[in-house]
This record gives structure tokens, C-alpha cells and sequence, in this order.
């Protein structure tokens, strides 16, 4: 069966929205969890919900805050709930992770304890992006700022993989976001990813804009973790500006209010799209296990999904499908 770790003393609200995640991922989903924090608090967080049965328990009571050097804490903090989960993937005791704590931290723990997949030069951390398509996975929206051709290229064939095999999307569109259309536009990075991805395996549709990016032009995202993080950051930001903008007008006068009640249900199932917490987290693609992060702020739904998309990642074999197709091209 799989099993799920889960670091229960990453997050705003943990470990009280953490393990509730964890209990509806059982309840919901039938998914095994191993959860990683103060033991006698989780059991008392456990109580007799049906979902228990489903949960393990290993006793790793210190954290990982969220101002600390994530290597060093990493390093120093051997039994911390994070250092705690990330050992039990490494050791098969788990088949993914989950934390909602430091992203540098989980960064490095998924390095330094569960350990890159031979042959990847740079994980690479993904963001799904809510589109008029659907979603666009983009990578690497964070981890690695300065990059060179050779990793954009492979956070390109990593993406594709999880595209195809996690969210179900045969054959992705992959697209390279530049400044504009033309094969010579950009800067030297880009004009070199753009001449490697050409003529190769994967179905590369050439440069994308930052518009075409909500419009859902390509399925996957490629760009360096800096342009990555700014446009993740700007799309937040935006979605959120908008309905406080929207908020404000609906509720100017009666006539307004009057006419939000009637937009309600439609404005409802747009905030949902647009709802981080449908999508879990952030897979970090290239370890040797699946490792979803997951926002900070993560309440006990977004962790019952980035559960459910931990194990997904797990079943469909997402690192020996990563392994199989360095393995080709290294021949």
C-alpha cells in the first residue's frame, strides 16, 4: 500500500490543519499517511476518527521554522518532523512526502535526505496555474535562479512527464515563456533552450508570453526559478486584487449587491478554479521520491489534496518514468 509522509509541524496551522488533511485523505480517499511530530498531540488530534485507522505516527517533535537556514537546519535537526518524513521516503517506509513548512527546508531535505535522481543536474520546484484550458504546469517557479540551458531542458522533460502521467494530459504542450514569439527574441538562456528543445521527443510549441500563460496556450511552463517565482507571486497577487476589486463594486449600492446575487453561483465556481487549495501544492520534480509542497498557508484541504496528488505521483511511477528517460539519453 501507499504510504504518504506527512510533516505535520510545517504551516501556518499546523499541526491542527495538517493532520485533519491528513484524516480526510483517509476517510475520502482511503490513503495511508505517516504522520511526523509530537506523538502524544497527534493521537490526541486523532482521537476516534474513522480515518485513524489509516494513520501511523512517528514521533519527531521538533520543527523547522520558517526563518531558519534551510541547510543548516536540515543538517543540525536530525529528528525534525521534516528531516523525520524525508527519512522515512528514503528508507521505502513511505512512497511521497508532504510539507507545508519552508520551502527551502523541504528543498533541502529532499535533497540532502531523500537525494536526487542520478543524472538530474537540478530539481526543479513546479506550480500548477489555473487557465481558461484547464491548468499549465510551470517549472521551476522557485528553486533554481540562475540556471544554465541544460536545466531548463530537463525541467522541460520532467514537467512533460508529470503532465502526462499525473495530470492526464497526453502528449503536453510545451512551451518556452520569453518576450516575445519570434525564435531570436530573448536573452542568450532562452535562444539556447530554444535551439535544444527544437526537433527533439517533446511536443515543443516554441516561445510563450506571460499572456499567454492564463490563456492556456501551453500545458507546461518553462523558465528559470526567478521569472518562475515572479510570475507566480504577480499571479497571485492579481487573482486576489481582483476579487477584493470586484468585492468592493459588488457591495457599492443595492443595485450592485442585487446584481452579485444573481452573478453568486458563477463567481463561486471562478474562485474555485482559481483556488490554490483544489491543487495541494507544488511537486518538486527530480528525487528519488515524490515531494509536493505545499503553501505555507495550507489549511486542512489543500493538504487532503496535495495527498491525494503525493500518492497519485506515487502510483503512476513518476521517478522511474524521470530515471527511464535520463537512462535513454544518456546512451
Amino acid at each position: 500500500m501507499v504510504k504518504i509522509a506527512v510533516d505535520t509541524l510545517g504551516g501556518d496551522y499546523a499541526p491542527e490543519q495538517i493532520v485533519e488533511g491528513a484524516l480526510q485523505a483517509a476517510e475520502l480517499h482511503g490513503i495511508a499517511s505517516v504522520l511526523t511530530g509530537d506523538e502524544r498531540r497527534l493521537k490526541e488530534l486523532i482521537g476516534d476518527r474513522p480515518g485513524g485507522s489509516l494513520l501511523e505516527i512517528v514521533h519527531a517533535p521538533e520543527a523547522i521554522g520558517m526563518h531558519e537556514s534551510p541547510v543548516e537546519a536540515v543538517r543540525r535537526k536530525k529528528d525534525s518532523s521534516l528531516v523525520a518524513a524525508a527519512r522515512l521516503v528514503k528508507e521505502g517506509q513511505a512512497s511521497a512526502l508532504v510539507s507545508a513548512g519552508s520551502t527551502g527546508a523541504t528543498l533541502a531535505a529532499a535533497l540532502f535526505v531523500i537525494g536526487r535522481i542520478k543524472g538530474v543536474e537540478r530539481p526543479a520546484i513546479t506550480s500548477l496555474m489555473p487557465t481558461l484550458q484547464g491548468v499549465s504546469l510551470i517549472a521551476d517557479v522557485g528553486a533554481n535562479v540562475d540556471c544554465r540551458p541544460s536545466h531548463l531542458v530537463q525541467f522541460a522533460h520532467m514537467a512533460a512527464i508529470y503532465a502526462e502521467h499525473v495530470l492526464g494530459i497526453h502528449q503536453p504542450k510545451v512551451g518556452l515563456l520569453n518576450i516575445g514569439e519570434e525564435p531570436g527574441k530573448g536573452n542568450a538562456l532562452v535562444k539556447e533552450v530554444y535551439e535544444q528543445l527544437t526537433g527533439g521527443p517533446l511536443n515543443f510549441i516554441g516561445n510563450i508570453e506571460g499572456r499567454d500563460i492564463p490563456r492556456g496556450h501551453a500545458d507546461v511552463v518553462i523558465c528559470d526559478g526567478f521569472v518562475g517565482n515572479v510570475v507566480l507571486k504577480f499571479a497571485e497577487g492579481l487573482g486576489g486584487a481582483l476579487f477584493d476589486m470586484l468585492k468592493e463594486e459588488f457591495t457599492a449600492n443595492l443595485a450592485a449587491s442585487l446584481g452579485a446575487l444573481m452573478l453568486k453561483p458563477g463567481l463561486r465556481r471562478i474562485k474555485k478554479r482559481m483556488d490554490y487549495t483544489e491543487y495541494g501544492g507544488a511537486p518538486l520534480l527530480g528525487v528519488k521520491g515524490p515531494v509536493i509542497v505545499s503553501h505555507g498557508s495550507s489549511n486542512a484541504k489543500a493538504i487532503r489534496n496535495a495527498i491525494r496528488v503525493a500518492r497519485d505521483a506515487a502510483e503512476n511511477n513518476i521517478v522511474a518514468t524521470i530515471e527511464a528517460m535520463l537512462a535513454a539519453e544518456s546512451k
